[in-house]
C-alpha cells in the first residue's frame, strides 16, 4: 500500500522502484517483471490519490487548480448558443473595461466567481490561439496535448512505439513504460493593459486590442518556456528542452575564440543519432546572421542558405536543415561569455509535448498599494521532453 505526502514524495518513491528495476534488467525476468509491476502500481496509486485530493478540495471549497479548471470548463460550455455569444462578448468587454459583473439574462448560473473572474468568449479565444500560433515560432513546431493535469502518462503512451510479434501475438507494453511524465497546472499570467477611453471603445476595437496584447505576451512566455523552462518543483513552469541532461557525447564544447567554426557544426551533425534526421537547428537570429550565414566549407561553398518561402518570407537552412530563431537563446556575436552558455542546439521539436488548457480567463482586481485597477489573463500550461535523444547542444565555454 503506497502512501504519499505530496507530488515530490511520489516521485522519490517511484525513482527508488525504477532503480530496483534497472538493477534487475539483466537478471531474472520474473523478478524484473515484478519490479515493473510495482512501478505501474505506484503510478495507479498516485493517480487515485491525486483524484481523491481534488475531490476533497472541491468539497471543502478550496481554490485548487483542478477545481478551478472544472469550473471554467463548465462555464464556457454553457455559453455555446449563438444567440448568447454576442451578449456575453459585450458583457465581457464591460467587465474588463469597467468591472461590471457578468450576468446573462437567461442563464443566472453563468455569473462567475471571484476566483475564476470572467471566461474569455470562445470567439476571442479562438483568435488568441490562432495569433499565438502565428507569433510563437517554436509553438508551431512542438506537439500539443490536452491531458488532464496530475495524471501520470507513461512516455510509451505519449510517444507510441511498434514491435514485431509472432502470428496472433500481442505486444508487451509493460516493459516499455519505463518512464513517465506528469503534467501539472502551472499558471501563465499576463497583465492586460487596455488604456482606451471607455466611453468610445467599440466591441471590435476592444477585442482586437485584447487579442494583440494577450497573444503576444503569452506566445513569448510559451516559447521561452519550451527552450529554457526550469520545471515544476521550484519554479512552477514547464520544463524546457535545455533543462534536460544531454545524452553522453551529444554536447559540443567550443572555445570563445572559435565557437562557430565549420568543424564545430560538423561535430554537431556527427553527434546527432541516425533516425533523427528531421531535427532542426535553434538559435538566436543575431547568432545565425553574424556567425553562420557567411560561413563556407573547404571548397568555399556556403553551408547556409536563405530561400524564399511560400509566403515570401526568408527561410533559413543549415546543412539542409531548417533553422528556427528564438530570443530565448542568447545572441552570440563572438567575444567572451561570463559562464558556460548554450548558444545553439539541434532537436526534433515534435518530441517536446506542450500540455495546455486553451480556455484563458480574465480577472480584475485592485492593487491595494497603488489603487490601480489591474486586469490579468490566466492560462494553464505545462510541458516536457518525451524523447531527448535528438538533443545536441553547442556550448561556449567560459575561459
Amino acid at each position: 500500500m503506497f502512501k504519499f505526502k505530496n507530488y515530490e514524495d511520489y516521485v522519490a518513491q517511484r525513482n527508488d522502484l525504477l532503480a530496483v528495476a534497472e538493477g534487475l534488467i539483466n537478471g531474472d525476468q520474473a523478478e524484473y517483471d515484478a519490479a515493473m509491476e510495482q512501478v505501474n502500481a505506484i503510478d495507479e496509486a498516485y493517480t487515485a490519490w491525486a483524484q481523491r485530493q481534488s475531490d476533497l478540495a472541491a468539497l471543502q471549497g478550496a481554490a485548487k487548480a483542478p477545481v478551478t479548471v472544472t469550473g471554467v470548463n463548465k462555464i464556457i460550455d454553457r455559453i455555446i448558443e449563438e444567440d448568447d455569444e454576442m451578449e456575453y462578448r459585450t458583457q465581457f468587454m464591460n467587465y474588463v473595461m469597467k468591472g461590471t459583473p457578468i450576468k446573462m439574462t437567461n442563464q443566472d448560473e453563468v455569473t462567475t466567481t471571484d476566483e475564476v473572474g470572467a471566461v474569455i468568449p470562445r470567439t476571442v479565444v479562438n483568435k488568441i490561439v490562432e495569433k499565438i500560433e502565428k507569433i510563437g515560432n517554436l509553438l508551431n513546431l512542438v506537439t500539443r496535448t490536452y491531458y488532464k493535469g496530475g495524471v501520470v502518462i507513461p512516455t510509451s503512451a505519449a510517444k507510441p512505439t511498434a514491435s514485431w510479434v509472432a502470428e496472433r501475438g500481442d505486444v508487451d507494453t509493460q516493459q516499455k513504460a519505463v518512464g513517465s511524465i506528469v503534467f501539472a497546472y502551472n499558471k501563465l499570467k499576463c497583465k492586460v493593459a487596455i488604456s482606451l477611453e471607455v466611453s468610445v471603445v467599440t466591441l471590435d476595437i476592444f477585442e482586437r486590442t485584447l487579442i494583440d496584447q494577450v497573444s503576444q505576451a503569452m506566445a513569448k512566455a510559451l516559447d521561452e518556456a519550451i527552450v529554457k523552462g526550469r520545471g515544476l518543483t521550484t519554479y512552477h513552469e514547464p520544463k524546457g528542452i535545455l533543462a534536460e541532461t544531454v545524452v553522453s557525447g551529444q554536447n559540443v564544447d567550443v572555445t570563445e575564440s572559435n565557437a562557430f567554426e565549420y568543424s564545430n557544426l560538423i561535430a554537431m551533425e556527427a553527434a546527432l543519432p541516425e533516425g533523427y534526421d528531421d531535427a532542426i537547428y535553434v538559435m538566436n537570429k543575431k547568432t545565425f546572421i553574424s556567425q553562420v550565414i557567411g560561413m563556407v566549407d573547404s571548397n568555399k561553398q556556403p553551408i547556409a542558405r536563405v530561400d524564399s518561402g511560400l509566403d515570401g518570407k526568408p527561410s533559413y537552412n543549415l546543412f539542409g536543415r531548417h533553422v528556427e530563431f528564438t530570443s530565448a537563446l542568447p545572441a552570440y556575436t563572438g567575444g567572451t561569455v561570463t559562464a558556460d552558455t548554450v548558444v545553439a542546439f539541434l532537436f526534433r521539436m515534435e518530441d517536446y509535448y506542450l500540455n495546455t488548457n486553451m480556455k484563458p480567463t480574465i480577472k480584475r482586481y485592485t492593487d491595494e498599494d497603488t489603487d490601480d485597477e489591474i486586469t490579468k489573463c490566466i492560462m494553464l500550461a505545462d510541458g516536457a521532453v518525451v524523447d531527448k535523444n535528438s538533443l545536441v547542444t553547442l556550448t561556449v565555454k567560459n575561459s
